[in-house]
């Protein structure tokens, strides 16, 4: 899970690209995702290429496959599901 708080607009749309990319948005500023820990730290490596950490900030939660499946999910949404053999 990835969160984020940017103050400026034109750095807030790069992040948000950026984690459009490899997670699907849930909320306005909150994204799920599976990433491999390369894809993570490729993620992590460009973000910090962008936002400024005196004013901004991004969180990632590792959830394991135990917690994933306890999360509660109340209201419009579904909870991502993880990747799947996809037939074409």
């Amino acid at each position: 899970m990835l969160a984020y708080d940017i103050v400026e607009d034109k750095r807030r749309q790069k992040i948000a690209k950026l984690c459009e990319a490899v997670a699907e948005r849930v909320q306005d500023s909150v994204f799920e995702g599976y990433l491999t820990p390369e894809e993570l730290q490729k993620l992590d490596k460009k973000v910090k290429r962008i936002f400024k950490k005196e004013e901004d900030s991004l969180r990632i939660y590792r959830l394991c496959s135990a917690c994933h499946d306890k999360i509660q999910m109340h209201g419009a949404g579904k909870v991502t599901p993880p990747p799947g053999v996809r037939i074409v």
